[in-house]
């Protein structure tokens, strides 16, 4: 899983998509995420593994009981992928960062209002973090 580098517009939307999903699951499963995660292609990659694994499940897609269980064991071998870095994922304060970067490797921001992504941002602390 892998970003589409090479249309700048769905990179675009793309990685918006993978924010929302990093801040979702840092909130749902205390994942322990750190700055500039967007950055590091291991994690990128993590990310949008666990993402799709999850949404699979969530979207019934998926009823395997045992095979869910497997991805909640996994989450800490998950972890250990995402501990790179010495300062913790903040969504507000690292957003512009995020934004920066993107610019910076060529996604493009989608120009129709529709095609534009939403973004989550948790505005309390990790609970891992306090």
């Amino acid at each position: 899983m892998r970003p589409p580098v090479e249309d700048p517009v769905l990179c675009h939307a793309w990685f918006e998509r993978l924010w929302r999903d990093a801040c979702a699951l840092r909130e749902r499963y205390l994942l322990p995420i750190r700055r500039g995660w967007w950055m590091n292609p291991i994690q990128v990659e993590a990310l949008a593994a666990l993402a799709a694994w999850v949404e699979r499940y969530d979207s019934e897609e998926w009823d395997d009981p045992p095979g869910k269980l497997a991805l909640l064991y996994d989450l800490e071998r998950i972890g250990g992928l995402l501990r790179e870095g010495s300062e913790p994922f903040y969504p507000d304060r690292d957003r512009a960062e995020f934004t920066l970067y993107l610019h910076a490797i060529g996604c493009v921001t989608p120009t129709a209002p529709e095609a534009a992504v939403g973004t989550r941002q948790a505005t309390q602390p990790h609970p891992t973090e306090v």
